[in-house]
């Protein structure tokens, strides 16, 4: 991640996300109230055109066998609302025939109906036409005729302007008003977030406690999430100060041995008492050397930042080598050690070292509890590793119990209580299922078979 990297903001995002629809919402509610005011526009000025319409037609009388009309100013002033509007009209009769005003002014079909508008370009001007079929009046005589009338849009458009821009105002000022509270609603929504981050950012790093904040239930969820994680942590540091000071006990008995069998020896004169007390040292730096090797396994294991690479592995070459490493200190014990592997490789992706560091506590937990033979064997179909040997075994009922750091499933074992730890660490890393098994279940000494067996999807 760049260090000029910034997060985006929750508030930031908030805001786009709720007034950018309502930036939407108001552009469409401008245009429906442009429209809208054009609308009642037309509708006011059509009113105005078919009210001068029928005053012409009130002014139509059939004289020396024609039609004829004198048209009194009034009737076309009630159009002019602006001063540059222009006003135009015409009549003809039933035939057709032009009788008076502009004669080139356009005709419509006006269909079923008496009146009828259009909007038409005429002479490179913009008008609207009313068309107006009527009658004369009396009973004599019915002869039919057309008024045509129009006018330029000037008034119309600033009827709409005014229409519009008091529409706007009003819309502009809602628009200010939601935003002021949509500014103010996120701001107070994001206000037990604020509590929330204060509170963490106070607390001190070594405090492993519950937050206790009264939040929303949204948050709500969050800072339980965050109280499990606290919870597991208490367990994850409980677990390590009980690790360490077993293993600080673990490791100061040794080394207080060692110190006092060599004060002891410096005292003596005899060489004999020298060489007595060189060998229990030489077995008890031994013992605190496989124990620190131990403990950096389990260590390295237990490890959240370590990702060892795996990859394919022989398991008969892995188990022939812990064998070959740990025969030499076999035949001294006199404990008789082999190995059963396939003719062919058995390949399992894996991490090399682990498998081996198992294999390598197994054979030493075996040799250390008693056992005089000792067999590991690789399976195939499901793939596995067995260790088994004919020491006295663990009872069912410590099976699990050994699994933990520091716990011997025999008092009167030499082992430091590390090496199934071990092993059950490595078997959780693979994904592999860890059994123990006695071999002879109803003899003296039932041994103790252990299997690790692996799956299909046993990838670290």
């Amino acid at each position: 991640m760049s260090p000029t990297f910034k997060p985006p903001s929750l508030y930031r995002r908030l805001l786009i996300w709720l007034l950018v629809p309502m930036l939407a919402l108001g552009t469409l509610m401008l245009i429906q109230a442009y429209l809208a005011s054009r609308d009642t526009a037309d509708r006011a000025f059509d009113r105005l055109l078919e009210s001068a319409s029928l005053s012409i037609a009130e002014q139509v009388k059939r004289q020396h066998g024609k039609l004829w009309m004198d048209l009194p100013p009034a009737a076309l002033k009630m159009l002019a609302s602006n001063a540059e509007e222009r006003v135009f009209y015409a009549l003809y009769d039933s035939y057709g025939n032009f009788i008076s005003g502009n004669a080139e002014l356009p005709r419509i079909d006006t269909g079923q109906g008496n009146m009828r508008f259009a909007n038409i370009e005429w002479h490179d001007m913009a008008l609207r036409l009313g068309v107006r079929r009527s009658r004369l009046e009396g009973w004599r005589n019915r002869q039919p005729f057309e008024v045509r009338v129009a006018h330029t849009r000037e008034g119309r458009e600033a009827l709409t302007q005014t229409l519009f821009q008091g529409s706007m105002l009003r819309l502009i000022a809602m628009a200010l008003l939601a935003i002021g509270v949509v500014l103010l609603g996120v701001r107070m929504a994001l206000m037990p977030l604020t509590r929330l981050r204060r509170a963490i950012r106070a607390r001190d790093p070594r405090t492993l406690a519950p937050l206790e904040l009264t939040l929303p239930r949204e948050l709500a969820e969050l800072r339980e999430t965050l109280n499990d994680l606290l919870a597991r942590m208490r367990r994850v540091r409980t677990n390590q100060e009980r690790f360490i000071g077993d293993a600080s006990h673990q490791l100061r008995t040794p080394l207080a041995g060692l110190s006092a069998r060599a004060e002891l020896a410096l005292r003596q004169d005899d060489p004999r008492a020298w060489h007595d007390a060189l060998d229990v040292m030489r077995g008890s730096a031994d013992k605190t050397a496989r124990l620190a090797s131990q403990l950096l396994s389990l260590t390295r294991l237990n490890n959240p930042e370590s990702s060892p690479e795996a990859g394919d592995v022989d398991l008969c070459d892995i188990a022939r080598q812990a064998v070959r490493d740990a025969l030499s200190s076999s035949h001294r014990a006199g404990i008789d050690l082999g190995v059963e592997t396939p003719s062919h490789a058995v390949i399992q992706h894996a991490v090399h070292w682990q498998l081996a560091e198992a294999l390598t506590n197994l054979i030493d937990n075996a040799r250390r509890y008693g056992a005089s033979r000792i067999t590991v064997r690789v399976g195939e179909a499901p793939r596995r590793l067995e260790v088994e040997d004919d020491g006295p075994g663990i009872p069912e009922a410590q099976r699990l119990l050994v699994l933990r750091p520091f716990h011997r499933g025999m008092e009167s074992g030499q082992g430091s209580g590390l090496g199934l730890a071990i092993v059950d660490g490595i078997a959780r890393a693979h994904a592999a299922r860890l059994t123990l098994g006695a071999v002879h279940p109803h003899a003296a000494s039932p041994g103790l078979c252990v299997r690790l067996q692996f799956t299909e999807e046993s990838i670290p």
